[in-house]
């Protein structure tokens, strides 16, 4: 690993991006797809995937990330969704979404020098939960390292239903919203499994308790990885300690030390605060889901400490 180096800047490319009109911004896409298709074969493949979970942060350590002068980014989103809701769509169409190898040199400029070549990556919350993207990603990247950020799953839950709710994906109220859980996702795993190209509207975003169950979801990662190849991260110790957890990332990534300009905290939802009896009926629930995940970790989880 080579020495460290200083903070970045930060660019005005996304603001530039959000900016445009609509229409604009899908015709660009679509050029740029189909341009990425053309030209897979000189372009990154991702080093390492953020491959969850959901409202955890992320979105956070995923800008922080791109920004690494080293490191690339896909061109267009922050996931391609390709592992889990596009996986029929082909290796080069994936590929297409990544920079030219000969781009992402002139960008990383001297900071490549010692580290080897510049990396790629990309995040999506829901490759850790749909049943099919894991194995997918070991087939295919078999060598790739895996970012897992995790969080208190009662507080998870109720960021899940607020996120969707204002998204339009939720109409109903929290409390309801989990009474309701288990029957929206009634086999809908095994269809995602065994129908090929189905896509389940609940399974993606009705999981609010499902997906804190932690201890399930990295129990199927370590069957199919090797721990060297898994950074497990707590997402408050990320917004307590940025600087230090982004560090570690860098560490277990093989990249220069480097420091973005600042860290944010993105996608977070205002909204008022759970009820009292249903936070306590949650945690109750995920006691010994904690006590499971901590076995896994080696340590108490930092929300239970």
């Amino acid at each position: 690993m080579s020495g460290t180096l200083p903070r970045g800047s930060g660019g005005g490319l996304a603001a530039l991006k959000a900016a445009a009109p609509p229409w604009v911004r899908r015709s660009g896409r679509a050029v740029t797809r189909t341009i990425g298709r053309y030209t897979s074969g000189g372009r990154l493949m991702p080093s390492f995937l953020i491959v969850g979970g959901q409202r955890c942060g992320t979105t956070s350590l995923h800008r922080a990330l791109i920004a690494h002068p080293v490191v690339a980014g896909p061109i267009l989103h922050k996931g391609v969704n390709y592992f889990d809701l596009n996986y029929h769509r082909g290796p080069a169409w994936y590929r297409g979404h990544f920079p030219l190898l000969s781009t992402a040199r002139r960008r990383a400029g001297d900071w490549s020098v010692g580290s080897g070549e510049p990396q790629a990556m990309e995040s999506s919350g829901y490759y850790l939960y749909h049943p099919l993207a894991l194995p997918r990603i070991a087939r295919d990247l078999p060598g790739v390292r895996l970012l897992i950020m995790i969080r208190n799953p009662v507080e998870r839950a109720y960021s899940a239903w607020k996120h969707a709710v204002a998204r339009g994906f939720e109409t109903e109220p929290f409390e309801r919203a989990l009474e309701l859980e288990e029957e929206r996702l009634a086999g809908e795993e095994e269809r995602l499994r065994t129908e090929p190209g189905y896509e389940s509207y609940s399974h993606r975003h009705h999981a609010y308790v499902t997906r804190g169950r932690y201890a399930e979801q990295l129990r199927r990662v370590f069957e199919l990885f090797d721990r060297d190849q898994v950074h497990i991260i707590e997402s408050e110790d990320f917004f307590a300690r940025p600087e230090e957890v982004y560090e570690e990332v860098l560490a277990f990534l093989g990249l220069p030390s480097w420091l973005p300009p600042s860290f944010e905290r993105h996608n977070a939802r205002d909204g008022d605060p759970m009820p009292e009896h249903v936070r306590k009926k949650l945690d109750e629930y995920f006691l010994p889901l904690d006590e499971e995940l901590a076995k896994i970790l080696g340590r108490t989880p930092i929300w239970r400490r």
